[in-house]
């Protein structure tokens, strides 16, 4: 009998201690955040992702009423800044900014050290940006059906540029070829810049280009805008057709950004993380801002970017497997 009052006081010593704990942890997460919250980006500094990194980190940190500190890991596609959040605590402090090659890489890479999936609780995918899709305007056509006309003409083909392997660019031209049947060979560029200064000199004969790229040289006659890949319109360019309105509902698409956490982010810090980027995207001047940058704001719950995210793994797997789509 004498046994049972040791036993008695493990137990509750060891409830107690689970108490303890459950309570600390939960006062942690009331508490959120406590300290600077690190975005990981995994491009350089400068280029779009890092703009909607520092853009949605800096409303985020207003929201919060912690700074955002925006770090850039760069390389392999995104793939380093992948694998470092994805082995980072799931706290709520490191968080990162992916583009939609988070969807694409698993397609294109043999092997990753992450799981697009498995390792990463979706926040709020919160912009997309449709790509335009542009000729030389030395080639004489207006129309999306007109350039398909003029590259089953020729026996030679076309050729299409990009800002890299594997880019939403390239991707875009890999599908629009595969959505048309025309003959067509990928020529990628070491950027946006140089891929559109193929089109200017005739080297090759399309693109799908963002939007700022285009404005940038709007005024050159040397190039022609065919269509936008977004569903609607842009602000930007009223007069531009939709790739739908030009016969192709399969070529709407838009490279996308959002924030994921590590996997086994506690729920209520994930819901924090959202309703901040949500009152991020209702902001008139956030959004504004975002138009600025060629990109279409959207607000969603965390479980809606997990089936958007599934949906988009799905879609480029096919179109990487399709055109049998490398990257070096």
């Amino acid at each position: 009998m004498n046994h049972s009052i040791p036993c008695m006081a493990a137990a509750a010593a060891i409830v107690m201690s689970g108490w303890a704990a459950t309570g600390a942890r939960a006062q942690g997460e009331a508490a959120y955040p406590s300290k600077p919250i690190h975005l990981v980006v995994g491009y350089a500094p400068g280029g779009g992702t890092d703009i909607m990194a520092r853009l949605i980190g800096q409303h985020i940190g207003v929201a919060l009423g912690q700074p955002v500190v925006v770090e850039n890991k760069p390389g392999a596609g995104q793939n380093i800044a992948a694998s470092y959040v994805a082995r980072s605590p799931a706290d709520g402090y490191t968080l990162f900014l992916s583009s939609s090659a988070l969807a694409v890489n698993i397609s294109l890479y043999n092997k990753l050290d992450y799981d697009p999936v498995k390792s990463f609780a979706p926040v709020a995918v919160f912009a997309q940006s449709p790509n335009l899709m542009v000729v030389p305007a030395s080639l004489g056509v207006s129309t999306v059906d007109e350039f398909v006309a003029y590259a089953k003409k020729g026996a030679q083909g076309v050729n299409f540029s990009s800002s890299g392997a594997g880019s939403s660019q390239h991707l875009g031209g890999e599908l629009f070829r595969q959505e048309t049947g025309i003959q067509a060979s990928h020529v990628p560029y070491k950027g946006s810049a140089p891929s559109i200064v193929a089109i200017l000199s005739g080297e090759v004969q399309y693109t799908f280009i963002n939007i700022p790229s285009v404005m940038a040289v709007k005024s050159n006659n040397r190039m022609r805008v065919l269509a936008i890949t977004s569903a609607k319109r842009s602000p930007l360019m009223p007069n531009v057709p939709t790739m739908a309105e030009a016969g192709m509902p399969h070529m709407t698409m838009a490279a996308w950004y959002g924030v994921l956490a590590p996997a086994g982010t506690p729920p209520q810090i994930v819901n924090r993380l959202n309703a901040a980027i949500n009152k991020a995207v209702a902001d008139p001047a956030f959004r504004e801002r975002m138009q600025t940058e060629g990109a279409e704001t959207m607000a969603d719950s965390p479980d809606y970017f997990k089936r958007f995210l599934a949906d988009d793994i799905a879609r480029w797997r096919q179109v990487v497997k399709t055109g049998n789509v490398k990257v070096e």
